[in-house]
């Protein structure tokens, strides 16, 4: 839907947008590189002045598509573009370039299922339920931190968009942005929220302490947030001691008194 409606949807074709493509390819398929002639008949002008002029700018196609979300074999076929204007009979192909960007959201939502999938096999293996209830429960076993590793601001929302198709926990605010204004997801839908997240400490503020107060840098973390979830970093310098001898023995009792059920910390492998 995204794509439908950032691109496609309503009057998309202006006469100022034809004047600009017009100038654009007139050089764009000239010959001044060498030192030819400019080449002001490649651009299809008059198809686009029909758009604007008959149809008011919208785009004379239909797009059928399976419904997003749906697991299906591989070789289905995910869509079909058709010109509804035997005269605008060169559209379609225009439009392969940019609908083919879906393959994108479909891998990362791919993805995302076989690895829920994956963390079910083993929640169930090791006496876990994974059925559980927000707050708890597979929904928010794999959370998204993939705006950083992403090529664009698009690329994160679209692709976090795709991850909440398996999962509700997320820190890409692009892509909770991009399902409340585009599927609607926010208050007065499920959740009031597309997605969840909790307090969290990362490796520059538990670092920083320097070593010798790493365990000061934790306590700091329970005291600054003394309800609810919160996560802490533990593999800054050594998990094992960090999960032995600080979360296990010296913060204990600090931990012990925070209200349940949902104030446990999170020790967390960050790197």
């Amino acid at each position: 839907q995204y794509f439908l409606k950032e691109y496609l949807q309503g009057a998309v074709v202006s006469q100022e947008k034809i004047e600009e493509a017009a100038e654009l390819y007139t050089h764009h398929f000239g010959a001044e590189f060498a030192g030819g002639p400019t080449n002001p008949t490649a651009f299809n002008r008059a198809g686009w002045e029909y758009i604007l002029k008959e149809h008011g700018g919208k785009l004379p196609i239909s797009i059928k598509a399976v419904p997003e979300g749906m697991t299906v074999a591989n070789k289905s076929v995910l869509m079909t573009v058709v010109n509804t204007d035997p005269k605008a009979y060169w559209l379609t192909n225009y439009l392969e370039t940019l609908l083919v960007q879906v393959w994108y959201p479909m891998t990362v939502c791919t993805q995302s299922r076989e690895q829920k999938k994956s963390i079910i096999q083993y929640w169930e293996k090791t006496g876990c339920d994974p059925s559980g209830k927000p707050p708890a429960g597979v929904c928010f076993s794999l959370h998204d931190f993939g705006f950083r590793g992403v090529s664009s601001v698009e690329s994160a929302m679209t692709g976090g968009c795709a991850h909440l198709v398996n999962f509700i926990g997320t820190d890409t605010i692009a892509a909770m942005q991009c399902a409340a204004k585009y599927y609607k997801a926010g208050p007065g839908s499920f959740f009031d929220c597309p997605a969840f997240s909790i307090p969290a400490s990362e490796h520059s503020t538990i670092t920083s302490w320097g070593k010798e107060h790493e365990l000061d840098a934790m306590r700091n973390m329970l005291q600054q947030y003394p309800d609810g979830l919160v996560a802490c970093v533990s593999d800054s310098f050594d998990i094992w001691n960090a999960c032995g001898e600080y979360w296990g023995t010296q913060l204990k009792e600090l931990i012990e008194q925070r209200p349940p059920p949902a104030g446990r910390p999170l020790g967390r492998a960050g790197s």
